[in-house]
C-alpha cells in the first residue's frame, strides 16, 4: 500500500523557515517523480514544486521561487521541501503528492501557518 506521510509544518513568523519532509512506503521511491502542492483557506490546490526521480529537475511555482527548495533522499524514500523567507500568503495545508499506477496519491498534508 502507498503511504506518504508529511511531517514539519507549524506556526512560523514571517520571515522563518521550515523544512517539510515526505516519507515515501508501499512503492519504488526512486523511480517516481514527486510534488508539494498546498491548499490555503478557502483556495484551490496550488502545485509548489516538482522533482523528478532522482533530483535531476526541479520546478517551482512562481510564488516560492528563489525562497523553496525541494530536495530527495532515495536511499531514505524522503522527500524534503525548505521554505525560506517564509511569508502570511505561504499560509496553507502542504501536501507530498505522485503518481502511482496512473492513480494519484496524496498524504495527509501538513499545515503550515505564518503569521505574526
Amino acid at each position: 500500500e502507498v503511504q506518504l506521510v508529511e511531517s514539519g509544518g507549524g506556526l512560523v513568523q514571517p520571515g522563518g523557515s521550515l523544512r517539510l519532509s515526505c516519507a515515501a512506503s508501499g512503492f519504488t521511491f526512486s523511480n517516481y517523480g514527486m510534488n508539494w502542492v498546498r491548499q490555503a483557506p478557502g483556495k484551490g490546490l496550488e502545485r509548489v514544486s516538482t522533482i523528478n526521480y532522482n533530483g535531476g529537475y526541479t520546478w517551482y511555482a512562481d510564488s516560492v521561487k528563489g525562497r523553496f527548495t525541494v530536495s530527495r533522499d532515495n536511499a531514505k524514500n524522503t522527500l524534503y521541501l525548505q521554505m525560506n523567507s517564509l511569508k502570511t500568503e505561504d499560509t496553507a495545508v502542504y501536501y507530498c503528492s505522485t503518481l502511482v499506477g496512473g492513480t494519484k496519491k496524496e498524504g495527509q498534508g501538513t499545515q503550515v501557518t505564518v503569521s505574526s
